[in-house]
């Protein structure tokens, strides 16, 4: 996981959030009911999240109002470099434990041998 980094939002994307947090009216229209205020505040800083390169989830306050920190997300390429990393490690584990069973089964070989 990345380092909690810091963060400032232009005063349009201030709005936005904001605009997001306010009441919504409850009418329901053809039987559906509307958005929540929580549901909104959460579109509105996933959009954000999105824009800027930031988890949403983990979104903390700062200090003023366009502040705040939260934890870079991953791009395409360093997921797939990630996975690729991974992947080369379980490889290597493998080798090694491998290697382990080999190297006792030989162990065993040469005391059966030599009794």
């Amino acid at each position: 996981m990345y380092p909690r980094t810091n963060y400032e939002m232009t005063q349009e994307d201030l709005d936005a959030i904001l605009a997001a947090c306010k009441p919504v009216p409850y009418m329901v229209m053809g039987g559906m009911a509307p958005r929540s205020q929580q549901e909104n505040a959460n579109a509105a800083w996933e959009a954000l999240g999105l824009k800027m390169g930031f988890d949403h989830m983990t979104v903390q306050p700062g200090h003023g109002d366009r502040f705040f920190t939260a934890v870079p997300s991953e791009t395409e390429l360093h997921r797939a470099e990630r996975i690729a990393r991974e992947e080369e490690e379980k490889k290597r584990a493998e080798v090694k434990r491998l290697e382990a069973v080999v190297a006792d089964a030989q162990a065993r070989l040469s005391e059966i041998l030599n009794k």
